[in-house]
């Protein structure tokens, strides 16, 4: 894993979320697969259980939005009974009782319209129109999320593989060493326990390309199972054809900030929470005031037994009633008054959650600044101790190879240019990740 003996400077800026669950594609079983940093970011998105899970909620304050505009139209409702009855009733020709079955039946239609509730209608489709923007920078930020772990994790793939080609060169160059001083060996020129040094020192060099090789294969497993491919895919990262910190200038902090502050959604997110809890203000407010209602209403019904006929009595009993009702709020027992009490306290609570995201923010950039900043420094001094390091080890091969350098001088030798080397290819990963990740509060996309 990138970053994971030392300067471990990013770790708890990229913990959170890294166990998100992905959806896994089907399409991709058994197949293989290589994919360079901007497909994985991609795949990634798409397939996230956890954007997904976002993506829904969306869709459910849009429908929120929808409703909360319906409530402008006026309802219309139908409505219809039968009732049979029986009973004992006193005949007319004779006086007597009798038992009778009667029916009788009611038809109606209503509708009611909002004409006035204290513009209550009007500020709640304005929130429910906030909430669906809300969550589509929640969307976003979920996506920035993930961003970071995508590359984060391919990042140590490329520092793995790169380490690979130093391990493998230095394996080479070891078998060559150690056959150069067994010839010698064979013909007396040398001591043996000159030869076992060396000898040690290849199987040394061998020990660290296989534990390299393990290392590959499991931070390839870890990307492989953030993006949750599927277990019998075969999974391996594009690695570009060169990869360096040409550019290792970043842009003023404040800058960075600014632009941070004014454009990152999570900022955005809160900043229409506040207005969100506003309206809810208002919302709460037209508790106070009158509201004003339209209603009107067709009815009609009939009776059985009635001399008159069916349809004649559903004419004769035809209805019409068009009307307003005035509801005045006078004694609410306070529930009006706490209703609204509530939501200006939502209000305080959202401005102090802004605050505190712009907050956090504003620190996450500094500390992504002081993050390059120091990975600047360590790759600048590990670049020219590497290249010192480099050539006194080829002096050193070159004196070995012609017998004028001790066994002991050019071991202590190789071990300093080994460790210098490993020093330079992480500071300059390092680097590069810690720089990638500054200008991506600035909104420029990572890409290598």
């Amino acid at each position: 894993m990138l970053f994971k003996t030392k300067n471990i400077i990013l770790l708890p800026l990229l913990l959170f979320g890294c166990f998100n669950i992905y959806a896994q594609d089907s399409t991709l079983v058994g197949k293989t697969i290589q994919w360079d940093l901007v497909k994985c970011i991609d795949y990634a998105k798409k397939n996230n259980i956890q954007i997904n899970s976002i993506r829904l909620n969306q869709q459910t304050s849009q429908q929120q939005y929808l409703l909360a505009k319906a409530a402008r139209l006026p309802n219309l409702s139908a409505s219809a009974s039968e009732t049979f009855a029986h009973g004992n009733n006193v005949t007319s020709y004779n006086g007597t009782l009798g038992s009778r079955f009667t029916t009788q039946g009611s038809y109606g239609l209503n509708s009611n319209l909002t004409l006035y509730n204290g513009n209550a209608i009007t500020n709640t489709i304005s929130q429910a129109n906030l909430s669906v923007q809300q969550a589509n920078y929640a969307i976003v930020q979920q996506e920035n999320d993930i961003t970071l772990q995508i590359t984060q994790a391919y990042l140590a793939i490329l520092l793995d593989k790169e380490n690979l080609i130093y391990d493998t060169d230095l394996v080479n160059t070891s078998i060559a060493q150690t056959k150069l001083e067994q010839q010698r060996y064979n013909v007396g020129s040398v001591a043996r326990k000159d030869l076992i040094q060396l000898q040690a020192q290849q199987a040394a060099d061998q020990y660290t390309l296989v534990n390299q090789q393990n290392t590959e294969r499991g931070d390839l497993l870890t990307l492989k199972q953030l993006l949750l491919l599927p277990t019998d895919s075969h999974f391996d990262i594009f690695k570009p054809d060169s990869i360096a910190p040409d550019d290792t200038t970043a842009s003023p902090l404040r800058e960075a900030e600014d632009i941070a502050l004014k454009n990152r959604p999570e900022v955005k997110n809160s900043q229409l929470g506040v207005q969100i809890a506003q309206y809810g203000v208002k919302i709460a407010q037209a508790g106070y005031l009158p509201s004003l209602v339209a209603g009107a209403g067709l009815s009609s019904g009939y009776v059985s037994g009635n001399q008159a006929g069916y349809f004649s009595q559903l004419n004769s009993n035809f209805y019409q009633d068009i009307g307003l009702t005035l509801s005045i709020p006078i004694f609410t027992k306070r529930v009006v008054k706490t209703q609204v009490e509530e939501a200006k306290i939502n209000v305080e609570q959202a401005d102090l959650t802004l605050s505190d995201t712009k907050i956090v923010l504003s620190q996450t950039v500094e500390r992504a600044y002081l993050n390059f900043q120091n990975a600047k420094s360590q790759y600048d001094a590990a670049e020219v101790e590497y290249k010192y390091n480099q050539e006194s080890y080829r002096i050193a091969s070159e004196q070995l190879k012609v017998g004028v350098a001790s066994i002991v001088d050019f071991l202590l030798q190789k071990n300093l240019f080994i460790q210098s080397q490993q020093a330079f290819v992480q500071a300059k990963y390092n680097v590069i990740l810690t720089l990638k990740i500054y200008d991506f509060y600035k909104g420029i996309p990572i890409k290598l």
